[in-house]
């Protein structure tokens, strides 16, 4: 391991237990209605009686848990435990199982739909919480979430539809969010598919799971990477037709390690070489095109070049991992800079030095997006915390 990467994981291992941890930690728990704050804003207020929704509350669950497995932290232990009661309590269906997608402050369902993408995440949670301490519903939580997925697979052209109602039939509105288009099929929501099922399969080596798993990376391979671009494509007819140019450059470097993640799962060589091939490529076609002159990754491109030009935390975060998984696969000493390099403009641009936690993000000039959340429905700690473990994890020769 280089010099700069060790210093890399030096800092972000501080990152992590120094100012993100007692964050998370201290600021976040609902002490009056149970389990945690629904928003909080970019100054640290808190909004008392704003909703809760499955998204953050899942990924704080894998935060917590994933935290305690690494650095045995008893309060992240705590938290994970209050986390995963207050989702299995609240969010998941007890008549027809998933989870649903929005509470309201006090704990009740107001959006009962049933997302793919927020299946995905509950298994995800629910997985980690189980191989981090054993604990044995949580895993048998994991594995009825997985045969509701299931459910939505489309047995004619493969992959996941992205919506129903709470009686699992599919809705006319598919989005995941206001931002999203309304498609029967889309790359987000199986990325973190593959996510959930890679980390289930860590806990549970189920057969069916192993072929579900080579299935999806199939389908990244076959459909949803564009074979002449090397970027992912986001949004699918039925038939994976698709429906959409732009490049969220965030997701293609995320996915650049999740997809040799599970790869790499499987112990397929011949697979394995296929994806990291791919996925090589896919990462060296976003340093080329992702990346500002600051460091900062740019949120959409298309063939044209840049779309958005803001810079929000995750993608940052990702990039992070992202860039230090294709050094180790490549020793291209390029990534490692570039890692190095983003994480510097997280450190200028992006850590909030006065009301902790990251910014949302920056503007093209400049500017912090204090309009945004600094804890909401879409913005937790899995993508900053889950970078600062993983860099931490690849302290280890180059591959």
């Amino acid at each position: 391991m280089t010099d700069a990467a060790t210093t890399l994981s030096r800092v972000m291992r501080a990152e992590l237990v120094d100012r993100l941890l007692p964050f998370w930690t201290q600021r976040v728990l609902d002490h009056r209605h149970g389990g945690f704050i629904g928003r909080m804003a970019s100054d640290g207020v808190v909004a008392p009686r704003a909703d809760k929704g499955v998204i953050l509350n899942t990924r704080l669950l894998w935060t917590y848990a994933a935290a305690y497995r690494v650095l045995g932290n008893a309060k992240c232990k705590a938290l994970a435990d209050r986390a995963y009661a207050y989702v299995d309590k609240h969010f998941r269906d007890p008549v027809h199982d998933g989870v649903y997608w929005m509470l309201d402050y006090t704990g009740h369902a107001i959006d009962d739909k049933k997302q793919t993408y927020a299946q995905a995440f509950a298994i995800y949670a629910y997985s980690e919480y189980a191989r981090a301490t054993g604990h044995e519903a949580a895993q048998a939580a994991a594995v009825a979430l997985y045969r509701c997925v299931e459910r939505c697979w489309d047995a004619r052209h493969g992959g996941y539809l992205e919506g129903f109602t709470r009686t699992w039939v599919p809705r006319a509105d598919m989005r995941l969010s206001d931002q999203d288009r309304n498609v029967p099929k889309g790359m987000n929501t199986h990325l973190h598919v593959l996510e959930a099922y890679t980390n289930l399969y860590r806990i549970w080596p189920d057969a069916g799971l192993q072929h579900r798993l080579r299935l999806l990376l199939r389908l990244f391979l076959d459909h949803i990477i564009d074979a002449q671009t090397h970027h992912l494509r986001s949004y699918f007819a039925l038939d994976w037709a698709p429906l959409d140019t732009t490049v969220s450059c965030g997701h293609d470097i995320e996915a650049s390690w999740l997809l040799y993640e599970a790869a790499e799962l499987l112990d397929d060589a011949s697979l394995l070489r296929e994806v990291q091939s791919r996925i090589v490529t896919m990462a060296r076609a976003t340093l080329a095109e992702g990346f500002d002159s600051d460091g900062g990754v740019l949120n959409e491109r298309d063939g044209q070049g840049p779309l958005d030009t803001d810079k929000h935390w995750w993608p940052q975060a990702e990039a992070i991992v992202g860039c230090l998984n294709a050094y180790h696969l490549t020793h291209d000493p390029a990534f490692l800079t570039q890692a190095t390099t983003t994480w510097r403009f997280v450190e200028q641009h992006l850590l909030d030095r006065t009301h902790g936690e990251w910014f949302w993000g920056i503007s093209q000039d400049g500017t912090p997006m204090l309009e945004e959340d600094k804890v909401g429905p879409w913005k937790g700690p899995y993508h900053n915390m889950r970078a600062c473990l993983e860099v931490m994890a690849r302290m280890m020769p180059p591959r």
